[in-house]
């Protein structure tokens, strides 16, 4: 993973990690033209395609495609034929020229994987975890599975390292919520009060040595997903070993205005109903996750439907998307029952269905949003 990059920096640095992101655009302008160039693909575009889609003048595109050139970030792409004179020069991403990893914290797994500057994933990791083993053990399992994935290992992107690679932008963090996102402190994560008040960000970004940033795995796999072009507002609700929800709305991730929006599973949907680990009782989680437990997915299908349907007669969203490990098992089931839910909400509001389908990306989705966490802000998108 080789390749220099313009100066800045993207989510938060540990104790000497400057200088680790250095592929942070040098400017707004920057950020809008590197986009283009990724969401071209191999087929690429050209400079006067790019000034006509950024509002840019031509010369303010030549000369930051030329830093982008000079710093390995963008290449020729070929000619393309011109309606008047001559051949245009197509410019092309270079998606080797830096990556990201992505991490998932699950209750018992850790997910990590390696992206390039398109996104696409180059290398996964997987291995057991105890999230409630304690911050010692759970942070050094990270930091061996990211060691692992990475080709060169962590110790030859450390700044002081004798040759470092700068091209490492840094790492996403995606776990059970509730967690403060804009300084990357967890609360209380559901069934894991010990992990109340701990700084993670700042911890693993010591343990790491590169830029780190850390979210809720439902907003990750949402902004994943925006990113790799689902439109519209939409609610990405995962099932898995916990039930929460990621929103995007307008086009952006809702986190709320002290970053907790989303914990869809602790709305209560049944007063006095059976105990849930967060300390209500009713919460949608409690019930899907119970009739889960007892094989019964047809009504863990309804009871997740009741929840989507608070939410769409709520936000007004256009479509659900479900994932998780739970959904994986038996996507028609949830499918199915869910939209049946909100097929008979619609019957009784008169509106239109909402939609319901399986999120893309399977169980990386998560891992790969929490690169995206790294990668959004490169791109001038939302993310870290």
């Amino acid at each position: 993973m080789r390749g220099a990059g313009a100066s800045g920096a993207s989510g938060s640095a540990g104790p000497g990690a400057g200088g680790a992101n250095l592929l942070a655009p040098r400017s707004h302008n920057a950020a809008l033209v590197l986009d283009l160039l990724r969401t071209a693909g191999h087929q690429g575009i050209s400079r006067l395609e790019l000034a006509e889609r950024t509002g840019l003048t031509p010369q303010a595109v030549s000369k930051i495609t030329a830093r982008l050139r000079d710093d390995g970030l963008a290449a020729e792409a070929g000619r393309r034929a011109s309606t008047g004179g001559k051949p245009r020069t197509v410019l092309r991403l270079v998606p080797e020229a830096g990556h990201a990893v992505g991490v998932h914290l699950d209750r018992d797994e850790v997910r990590a994987v390696l992206v390039d500057l398109r996104g696409t994933v180059v290398g996964e990791r997987r291995a057991a975890l105890d999230l409630g083993a304690g911050a010692e053990a759970v942070l050094g399992e990270v930091r061996e599975t990211v060691t692992r994935l990475l080709p060169t290992g962590l110790d030859e992107i450390r700044p002081g390292s004798a040759d470092p690679d700068p091209a490492l932008l840094g790492v996403g963090v995606a776990l059970p919520g509730p967690l403060d996102h804009a300084r990357g402190v967890l609360h209380r994560v559901t069934g894991f009060p010990e992990w109340d008040g701990f700084p993670l960000r700042e911890a693993l970004a010591e343990r790491l040595g590169v830029p780190v940033v850390v979210d809720k795995d439902t907003n990750a796999a949402a902004l994943g997903l925006a990113a790799g072009g689902e439109g519209g507002s939409f609610a990405y609700l995962h099932l898995g070993t916990g039930l929460g929800a990621g929103l995007v709305i307008g086009g952006g991730v809702h986190r709320g205005a002290r970053t907790g929006a989303g914990e869809f599973g602790h709305q209560v949907i049944q007063l006095d109903g059976p105990p849930c680990t967060c300390g209500n009782r009713g919460c949608v989680e409690a019930l899907c996750l119970g009739a889960v437990a007892r094989g019964d997915l047809r009504e863990a299908a309804r009871v997740l439907g009741a929840g989507a349907a608070n939410l769409v007669g709520l936000l007004d969203i256009d479509v659900v998307l479900l994932g998780g490990r739970t959904v994986a098992a038996a996507p028609e089931a949830f499918t199915d029952g869910v939209g049946a839910v909100l097929h008979a909400w619609a019957r009784r509001t008169g509106q239109d269905a909402v939609p319901v389908r399986v999120a893309a990306g399977g169980g990386g989705a998560v891992a790969v949003g929490a690169a995206e966490l790294v990668l959004g802000p490169v791109f001038g998108r939302g993310g870290g």
